[in-house]
C-alpha cells in the first residue's frame, strides 16, 4: 500500500508549480495498479502472472489548452520534471487548438473511498487459485468435453488525485474476472463446439467466486459444449428474440454505451469501431427504442465494475447518475471534464476514467443498464407471447460498423421457442440488425427478479489504447421481427 502522506505532499509540489507557472487549471493522479493472471489448461497450471505499476499522471490547461505528462515513477524529482515538460506541452498545443477547452467548476471534495469486500483475493494463497482453475477445468471434461481452459484475472487500482479547485480524493478499489472455455469435438464430423463461461466479472472481492458456482457452471458447459455437436441448425430468417441478461449485455455496451459518448459524437475518438450516428442536435429528440426501453448510468451499483465514489476529474458518483434513453427517447450524452460547453450544457457528468496514473483521462462509460419492467412478468412470461423464436444465452462474436449502427451479434447457448415455450437446442445462430429499429422492436422485459448484472474488464478505446472495466445490468427482454442467420458453412 502507497504511504498517502508522500503522495499528498508529491501532488502539492507538482499544483504549485503549475500555479506559479501561470496554469488556470491543474489536477494530478498518482498511484499504482495491481495486477494477477492465472491461467490453466486441462490438468496444467501454465501460467501465474502478478506485476504491480506506480507513477503519475501531471494535466495543465494554459490560455485553452491541454498540456499532460506521465511517467512509472514517484518521487519529487520525477513529479518536478514532468510538470513542467506539461507546461510546455500545453503552451505548444497553443498553436493548433482550433477551440480553447472550457472547464466548469466542481466542488472541491476532500474524501476517501474504499471498495467495501470481505476477502482481499491478493491475500488468498496462489495455490488455491490454481486448484479453483484445476477443478473447473476438470469437472468440465468430466461433463463430456474434450478441453477445457480456465483463467482468473484480478486488479486493484490505489490512485490519490489532488486538483487546482482543492479536491484531495484518495480511492481504492478491486475486481476480478474468472474465465473458461469447454470444448468438444466431433472428429467424425470434423466439428467444434465451445462453451465460455457465463460467470460475469464483478467489483467484488474473493467471497464472490467462492459463491459464484463456477465448477457447478464448469459441468453445465461441458455438458452443453457437447450438445451443441449434434444440435439442430438454425433456420435463418425473421423471427422474435428472447435475449438473455448474459449475452443483451453486450449489445448494450456496443449499440447504446458507445454510440452515446460526446467524444465520439464530435469526431474526437473513432478508434475501435468508429464516431457515432448520435449526433448533438439529437439530443432529446431522437427517438431510440420503443417506450420500454429506459437505459441509466450509474456509479453505485454494489459489485459494478464502474462504481467508484469519484470519477478521475474529481466529480462525485452522483454526477453519473442520469438516463440515456428514457422511455425510448435519448436524453444524455457521457461527458468528461470540459465537454459540457461544447454542446451548451453547464456541467459534466462524471464520466473519466484513465486506466494508469499515466494515462491521460478521457470519457468512459459508467454502469450503463437496462431498468428491468415495474410490473410482474418472469422469462416464461416473455416466451408465452412467442410462436417462433429464439432465446439467446451468452456473449459471442459481434461485429458493428463504424456508425454504431449496423451490427451483428452472436452467442453461447441458443435454444428454440415454439408455440409460447423454450425447446430445443440450436446451433449456428447470430442476429443482426440496425440500431434504432432494433431497439423499437423491444416489446418485452423482464422483472426485477430476472435482472442479473453482466460486464467486461477490458473496454477499449483510445489511441494508445486504454481498457477500462464497465458493467451492464439488463433483464431478459423480448424483441420483435429481428433478422437470424445461420453462420455455418452449409446454413
Amino acid at each position: 500500500m502507497l504511504d498517502r502522506a508522500l503522495l499528498a505532499d508529491l501532488a502539492e509540489l507538482t499544483l504549485t508549480t503549475a500555479k506559479r507557472a501561470g496554469a488556470t487549471y491543474a489536477d494530478i493522479r498518482l498511484g499504482e495498479t495491481r495486477r494477477e493472471f492465472s491461467f490453466a489448461r486441462d490438468a496444467r497450471l501454465e501460467n501465474f502472472d502478478e506485476r504491480l505499476t506506480e507513477g503519475f499522471g501531471f494535466r495543465v490547461l494554459i490560455d485553452g489548452a491541454w498540456g499532460f505528462y506521465g511517467a512509472q515513477r514517484l518521487d519529487s524529482e520525477s513529479l518536478r520534471v514532468g510538470a513542467l515538460r506539461a507546461l510546455d506541452n500545453a503552451r505548444a498545443m497553443r498553436s493548433i487548438q482550433k477551440q480553447p477547452i472550457e472547464l466548469e467548476q466542481l466542488p472541491a471534495h476532500e474524501a476517501e473511498w474504499i471498495m467495501p469486500m470481505a476477502k482481499d483475493p491478493f491475500a488468498v494463497d496462489a495455490s488455491r487459485k490454481a486448484d479453483l482453475l484445476l477443478a473447473i477445468c476438470a469437472s468440465a471434461r468430466d461433463a463430456g468435453a474434450d478441453f477445457c481452459t480456465a483463467s482468473l484475472s484480478i486488479a486493484r487500482e490505489e490512485r490519490f488525485f489532488a486538483n487546482s479547485f482543492g479536491a484531495r480524493i484518495a480511492q481504492t478499489r478491486t475486481r476480478l474476472a474468472p474465465s473458461f472455455t469447454a470444448v468438444a469435438i466431433d472428429r467424425a464430423a470434423g466439428r467444434v463446439a465451445t462453451r465460455d463461461s457465463l460467470t460475469p466479472a464483478r467489483g467484488a472481492g474473493w467471497e464472490y467466486l467462492e459463491n459464484a458456482g463456477l465448477i457447478e457452471e464448469a459441468s453445465q458447459a461441458g455438458a452443453q459444449a457437447r450438445a451443441k455437436l449434434t444440435a439442430k441448425p438454425v433456420t435463418p430468417g425473421d423471427c422474435d428474440l428472447v435475449i438473455d441478461p448474459s449475452n443483451l449485455w453486450l449489445t448494450i455496451h456496443e449499440t447504446v454505451g458507445h454510440s452515446t459518448e460526446l467524444d465520439r459524437a464530435l469526431g474526437w475518438e473513432a478508434n475501435f469501431a468508429g464516431t457515432s450516428f448520435v449526433k448533438p442536435h439529437m439530443l432529446n429528440e431522437l427517438r431510440f427504442g420503443s417506450e420500454l426501453m429506459t437505459i441509466v448510468a450509474d456509479r453505485s451499483q454494489p459489485g459494478g465494475l464502474s462504481t467508484i465514489g469519484y470519477d478521475d476529474d474529481g466529480a462525485p458518483a452522483d454526477s453519473a447518475e442520469f438516463p440515456i434513453v428514457e422511455n425510448g427517447v435519448f436524453r444524455n450524452f457521457q461527458m468528461a471534464l470540459g465537454q459540457a460547453h461544447l454542446i451548451g450544457l453547464p456541467a459534466s457528468n462524471g464520466c473519466a476514467y484513465a486506466d494508469s496514473p499515466t494515462a491521460f483521462p478521457i470519457q468512459r462509460m459508467p454502469n450503463i443498464s437496462l431498468r428491468p419492467n415495474p410490473e410482474e412478468c418472469s422469462l416464461d412470461d416473455l416466451f408465452a407471447d412467442v410462436e417462433n423464436g429464439v432465446y439467446v444465452v451468452g456473449a459471442g462474436s459481434w461485429s458493428i460498423d463504424q456508425q454504431r449502427d449496423n451490427f451483428q451479434f452472436g452467442g453461447q447457448l441458443f435454444y428454440e421457442i415454439k408455440n409460447g415455450k423454450r425447446g430445443e437446442l440450436l446451433r449456428d445462430v447470430a442476429y443482426q440488425g440496425r440500431t434504432t429499429q432494433f431497439w423499437s422492436a423491444l416489446d418485452g422485459l423482464g422483472d426485477a427478479a430476472t435482472y442479473h448484472l453482466d460486464g467486461t474488464f477490458t473496454c477499449g478505446k483510445a489511441e494508445p489504447v486504454q481498457l477500462a472495466p464497465v458493467s451492464h445490468g439488463a433483464p431478459p427482454a423480448r424483441f420483435r421481427n429481428i433478422r437470424v442467420l445461420n453462420t455455418s458453412n452449409d446454413g
